[in-house]
């Protein structure tokens, strides 16, 4: 009997020593995860916590207060590391570990505030995403980045423009309207007016070089209805010219030459409307704009002509 309670004496001084020497390894490793967070390595850090962690649940209660301590700060590390991953741009890693930053501290019941922050880093990641996108052309993927960040902050202004943007300039005008005018809606006004006019500035720009003149003339409007722009005056001018809708043309020129009054074919401007008056028997119209241009070499002699052929005062 005495030999049994040897045996079991001997058994259990044995896996007392083996739980010591664990105990022992576990400490190490979480001070040597401890020594690289003070270095500023987050990931070394992270992976020295998780291996201490899992080294100090084998422990058992001897292990307790490092499992505890390695629990509060894993979620803190994992966060600190997607940190590092989004200073260098590696956004696709950093959503990965900020979601794992949640998931720990959600699963070790602790650091709501590491919850919270690494929440709200999120839809900024995938916006700073789609930025680096559409600076690299990458108009696809930059709208789907925008796209995230708007499913997780429906409200953010700023993505919906830059969501417009990325469909802009992709061709997709449906598109960016939607995305301009809900920009527009959450609170940027003033940026999506002006963008959406010079979408439609383009788009008119396009329609009068294709000889689309009646689809210039409304892209043209329409631009202008957001945010007065010289260049859709301009464009809706020539286009109405072309259709000989003389009187909308002369309209349109002047609106043009209200926009730009230091235009550089503004002498060039003031013939052409000269001309279209005197064509619709707007004899007053006619003869102040030739006035405006007897000075220029180009244009100059025939308007002094003209004036005299219409007697002008």
């Amino acid at each position: 009997m005495k030999k049994i309670f040897l045996v079991i004496a001997a058994a259990v001084l044995s896996a007392a020593v083996a739980v010591a020497q664990d105990m022992a390894t576990a400490t190490e490793t979480y001070n040597s995860g401890a020594e690289s967070l003070q270095m500023g390595d987050n990931a070394t850090a992270l992976a020295f916590f998780e291996e201490a962690l899992t080294m100090g649940e084998a422990c058992g209660e001897d292990g307790a207060e490092l499992v505890n301590n390695c629990k509060d700060i894993i979620p803190k590390v994992t966060l600190a590391a997607a940190k590092d991953m989004i200073q260098t741009e590696d956004y696709a890693n950093a959503l990965t570990q900020l979601q794992n930053a949640i998931d720990k501290a959600q699963a070790f019941g602790n650091n709501p505030e590491v919850v919270t922050e690494a929440t709200e880093l999120i839809p900024q990641i995938y916006m700073q995403k789609g930025n680096m996108l559409i600076n690299a052309r990458d108009y696809a993927g930059a709208a789907e980045a925008y796209n995230q960040t708007i499913a997780l902050d429906p409200d953010n202004g700023n993505a919906y423009l830059r969501l417009g943007m990325a469909y802009g300039a992709a061709g997709k005008v449906a598109e960016a309207t939607e995305a301009y005018t809900a920009a527009m809606q959450h609170g940027q006004e003033n940026a999506a007016a002006k963008q959406l006019s010079t979408l439609y500035v383009k788009l008119s720009a396009n329609y009068l070089k294709a000889k689309k003149y009646e689809d210039a003339i409304d892209a043209a409007l329409k631009s202008n209805e957001y945010a007065e722009n010289a260049t859709a005056m301009q464009v809706a001018g020539t286009a109405a010219s072309q259709l000989q809708r003389n009187a909308d043309a002369v309209k349109y020129l002047e609106s043009y030459l209200a926009l730009a009054p230091n235009a550089k074919n503004f002498n060039q401007m003031c013939y052409t409307i000269a001309v279209l008056s005197q064509g619709l028997g707007d004899k007053a119209k006619a003869c102040g704009y030739y006035q405006k241009i007897t000075g220029d070499p180009k244009f100059g002699p025939t308007a002094k002509q003209q004036i005299s052929a219409l007697g002008c005062n």
